[in-house]
């Protein structure tokens, strides 16, 4: 599995800092796109659906939800930016929610509590990603699909498989939103050495849950030593940030607001590339040729047809080494679990 490190530094440059894509004004030459986003009304959906309205790269911005849509679009329209706001409510109305888009992000599920895990969710969040993901495949099966629903290391290989089942699937538009573990592991790193969060990059690799999130500390940048005891403290707590903040919201949500915040930092790289700046790199969970797993995050070249290709995941430390084969039955299970619901799902839809 090791590669050479290769763009890992221009994946710095390009994450840092993306919170200018809010505000930024327009160069004549940028094409504004079109972006929906599914589970709008929800506890993500919503500081999501803000942090899009901010941004100069959308032209128009689709909010869908089974619920309080209406209220939410009214209330983002009132915002002084030139993106359209319309919204649609219930699935009488999802296929005029999707046409002509060119970028649907996914968050509509149901959030964890305390002591569920992702894996919890599976079979409503599951359905719910399926049913997204067809509707996807009839109305705009060309737009780039950014899953955020969990348990994201079962719903990406469920989105495959929907869309192979209508024969319009392209392994270069489908990716998992994995951008908070990056997010998350540049924030503790920066607490624990000083540093300014903003300048730090650490490359995370292969799921999305648990010890399925590995943290590449060897190669962060810039470059820092770790002792043993700080390797284990900040690989545990990067991998089990989720429950942390479920446990401090005691039983009224899950991480919104940061994974709004990622939702919104890997859009602004995806919009980026669709226009056709290059160099733009960013983490996420796709299919993968690169690894002995189906499915795996590593950081992502982007480009005007969604991912060029996979980074890789550069020279890999002894203890990085020995928490991938630690992550291996359980991410492999998850893949598993997501292909084995998705044939049921085909089934039955037939």
């Amino acid at each position: 599995m090791n590669k050479p490190p290769t763009l890992f530094i221009s994946f710095i440059s390009s994450v840092t800092p993306k919170l200018i894509r809010y505000t930024s004004i327009l160069s004549p030459s940028i094409q504004t796109k079109n972006v929906a986003v599914l589970g709008a009304s929800g506890g993500i959906g919503q500081p999501l659906s803000l942090l899009l309205k901010l941004s100069p790269l959308i032209n128009n911005l689709s909010l869908y939800d089974i619920q309080h849509t209406k209220g939410v679009g009214v209330d983002l329209s009132h915002i002084e930016t030139q993106v359209k706001v319309k919204a649609y409510v219930g699935k009488e109305q999802l296929s005029d929610a999707l046409k002509d888009m060119d970028l649907v992000l996914i968050p509509a599920g149901v959030p964890r509590k305390p002591g569920m895990t992702r894996d919890d969710l599976f079979i409503t969040n599951a359905t719910i990603v399926a049913n997204l993901v067809s509707a996807c495949a009839k109305n705009c099966s060309q737009a780039i699909l950014a899953i955020i629903t969990n348990p994201i290391n079962s719903t990406v290989p469920i989105a495959t498989e929907i869309m192979k089942a209508y024969n319009v699937y392209n392994e270069k538009k489908i990716i998992g939103v994995t951008t908070l573990d990056v997010i998350r592991a540049a924030t503790f790193v920066a607490e624990a050495k000083g540093l300014d969060s903003l300048r730090v990059f650490v490359p995370v690799i292969g799921g999305h849950s648990g010890n399925t999130i590995i943290p590449l500390l060897s190669q962060i940048s810039p470059p820092v030593s770790f002792s043993q005891q700080e390797l284990d403290s900040l690989t545990s707590r990067i991998q089990n940030a989720g429950t942390e903040v479920v446990e401090a919201k005691a039983g009224t949500g899950s991480a919104t607001l940061s994974m709004a915040h990622a939702g919104a930092r890997f859009s602004f790289s995806i919009l980026d590339a669709l226009n056709g700046k290059t160099g733009i790199i960013d983490c996420g969970y796709v299919a993968s040729q690169e690894t002995e797993f189906k499915y795996f995050a590593t950081p992502l070249l982007l480009g005007r047809n969604g991912v060029e290709t996979s980074i890789g995941v550069g020279k890999l430390s002894e203890y990085e080494t020995k928490l991938i084969e630690k992550a291996k039955p359980e991410l492999n299970a998850n893949i598993q679990k997501g292909i084995d619901f998705a044939k049921q799902y085909l089934t039955k839809s037939r």
